[in-house]
């Protein structure tokens, strides 16, 4: 955020963002190997897996935490560029990933989400190679489905943007925390609408509203520094929701309604949110070398990490008979490494650079 035309790095919110990256790769370790949740994955080693309750713990807030900062950035952005800088900025780095970037690598993730699903073996001969090409593509969607909402907002934000003029922004500043407590009210309606009835990750409602919360709330220093003199009765709610929410729901299948967007996962979401604000904000808020390798390289580790885990899982299921820690830890590593590994490479080709990842090749004087 800059003011008086001095810029300052908010390194909470980097810190916030990568480590939620990170968790987003864990959940993804357990969910390839879990006992729920059956669509394209590996699946359990044993018949009751407590592990699986770690799914419960991270999916209600972790993709709201991040659409919430995304909103955060997207106003500090435009307070420094204009709105066309804003479109032409998010077009490139959200919408030519998620679109350009599947036809060009999506199929490699394609391909290994339809093996673990076993999804060849229903395919005849008469099945012409284009066709796989695209649904392997549109199986290669995976995590993308983020930056395609993300985009979606963003442009809707642009429109909004013209014709708000700072009023409602303004009047957000002023909300106490009783209030940023009540907003849990239109969170918990919000994921009830919107919602794409067959692929349940696509929550319009519930994520558009944690990205403009973002933006008109958020992105108020006012508003953390309140939250942040309520960091420690937030934590413990938290902890206390998210225990009763697991003792509530476990076994159900935690990802579609109307355990999603039941009352128990939508106040545990929200008070999560708000404890990570707050504890960030006061403990979080510097910037070393890991921190700093971590924030650059946090998007490359979203984009890629599904790749090399699921190629790793897919590959000790069918060829070897390792053990269930083992194979997650296997996994994990694969995940990481791999992703880093391949940011490394794709980030030093130009083409596929500006494909996969929307980074343009920048003036050497700038």
């Amino acid at each position: 955020s800059c003011k008086g035309g001095i810029c300052m790095r908010k390194h909470f919110l980097d810190n916030i963002r990568w480590i939620t990256v990170v968790l987003v790769v864990i959940y993804h370790v357990i969910y390839m190997y879990n006992g729920i949740a059956s669509a394209g994955v590996i699946g359990p080693f044993y018949e009751k897996q407590y592990q699986d309750g770690i799914q419960y713990l991270l999916y209600p807030w972790f993709m709201l935490l991040l659409f919430i900062v995304s909103g955060i950035c997207s106003r500090y952005y435009l307070d420094q560029h204009r709105i066309k800088e804003f479109i032409r900025s998010r077009t490139r780095k959200l919408l030519v990933p998620s679109t350009v970037g599947l036809l060009v690598m999506g199929w490699i993730q394609g391909y290994f989400n339809m093996a673990i699903s076993n999804a060849f073996e229903s395919m005849t001969d008469s099945v012409p190679g284009f066709a796989i090409y695209l649904i392997m593509v549109l199986s290669g969607i995976g995590v993308l489905w983020f930056i395609q909402m993300l985009w979606v907002f963003s442009m809707l934000l642009a429109v909004i943007r013209r014709m708000e003029k700072g009023r409602l922004y303004k009047l957000a500043g002023r909300m106490n925390m009783a209030w940023l407590l009540l907003l849990v009210i239109p969170l918990y309606f919000s994921g009830r609408i919107l919602n794409t009835p067959v692929i349940a990750v696509y929550r319009f409602g519930i994520y558009g509203f944690a990205f403009f919360l973002g933006y008109f709330v958020f992105a108020h220093d006012q508003i953390i520094e309140r939250v942040g003199k309520y960091r420690f009765p937030l934590i413990f709610a938290a902890i206390v929701l998210g225990a009763v929410y697991l003792a509530m729901h476990y076994g159900d299948n935690y990802a579609v309604m109307p355990t999603v967007n039941c009352i128990p996962a939508v106040c545990y979401a929200w008070i999560s949110c708000l404890a990570i604000f707050g504890f960030m904000k006061k403990y979080g808020d510097k910037e070393s070398a890991f921190t700093a390798f971590m924030t650059k390289h946090s998007f490359g580790l979203y984009v890629f990490h599904y790749l090399p885990l699921s190629a790793t899982a897919y590959a000790l299921h069918k060829y070897t008979s390792v053990p269930a820690l083992p194979s997650y830890l296997l996994t994990a590593f694969a995940a990481f490494l791999g992703s880093f590994v391949l940011y490394e490479i794709i980030v030093r080709i130009p083409l596929l650079r500006w494909c996969v990842l929307g980074i343009k090749k920048e003036k050497k004087n700038v």
